[in-house]
């Protein structure tokens, strides 16, 4: 019986019924409150009380404080479907809501929202361990899913979180010992992109399929197989090479190759037959509808 089939037996506050609602819902409101502050600090009109310059807050509350809000809620919807268990819930997923509230959002000044200590006058460890737990605790429960649910194939998703969690840190470490981020920042893109690459290489061809076989039978795309590990993996040395040397001629053409690769990878899933599902052809359908009824391909 898969976690969807199962009766659900959840009666408490519904914001915590499924982690995509929590994590979706606060991470879009906090996406735009950082751009209202983020504007009045670039036209320098605000100064935030902030351990990091203001270019490196706003860099890190994209990458290791929105981003990781949206990959959450994903993992926490997704992981049931992977594994066949129940999904986190209730209090488990609140106190993971905490923590990222407790994290990204303390070392920033969001204002008439936050009334807390500023990261500036607690101290760079101190707010560096805050906002690290958040990660921590997400690979912790992430890795105890797909552990209890046997499904080894997904532990690299817990991989690529830990390297995200190495990546903040490096972010806080580089800020406060050289001033400015650098190679935090590329770490962080470069996990990110990955994940997509990884696991967009997964539903974006098993749901282009569910479509076709329905809608628009034919040509079907190619499921995730040998040539997407190869992609995928060449795509991990690339974007290594960038983040140790951005600025190199291998670095280019890594990532020029790479960016081909992952074209040919594009063809292969058969997205210029679903134009009549605009919904689909770009992915912009909410995606909780779209993991419940998604299953991983066997053999992937």
């Amino acid at each position: 019986m898969t976690a969807a089939s199962r009766p659900r037996v959840y009666q408490g506050w519904p914001l915590l019924a499924s982690g995509f609602r929590p994590f979706f819902l606060l991470g879009s409101i906090y996406a735009g409150l950082a751009v209202l502050v983020w504007l009045p600090v670039f036209y320098g009109e605000l100064t935030l009380t902030s351990a990091f310059a203001p270019r490196d807050w706003h860099v890190h509350e994209m990458l290791y404080g929105y981003l990781p809000a949206v990959i959450t809620g994903f993992l926490f919807t997704a992981i049931p479907n992977w594994t066949g268990r129940l999904p986190i819930q209730g209090t488990p997923l609140l106190a993971l809501v905490v923590v990222w509230i407790a994290g990204p959002l303390v070392v920033v000044w969001i204002a008439g929202r936050l009334s807390v200590t500023f990261s500036a006058d607690m101290g760079w460890l101190v707010a560096m361990l805050i906002d690290a737990s958040f990660l921590s605790l997400v690979a912790a429960a992430a890795a105890r899913e797909i552990l209890a649910g046997r499904n080894w194939r997904n532990l690299n998703v817990v991989t690529l979180i830990l390297l995200l969690l190495a990546g903040n840190v490096a972010f806080h470490l580089e800020t406060h010992f050289h001033g400015a981020a650098d190679a935090g920042i590329r770490i962080g893109i470069a996990v990110v992109v990955l994940l997509i690459s990884l696991i967009g290489g997964r539903i974006i061809p098993s749901f282009t399929r569910n479509w076709l076989v329905r809608e628009n039978p034919g040509r079907l795309p190619a499921p995730f197989g040998r040539f997407d590990m190869i992609v995928v993996a060449i795509s991990a040395l690339a974007l290594l090479s960038w983040v140790v040397d951005a600025s190199g001629l291998l670095a280019g053409a890594a990532l020029a190759l790479t960016g081909l690769l992952h074209l040919a990878r594009l063809g292969r899933w058969a997205g210029d037959r679903t134009w009549r599902e605009r919904l689909l052809l770009i992915l912009s359908r909410p995606a909780p509808a779209f993991m419940r009824g998604w299953r991983e391909p066997q053999g992937s």
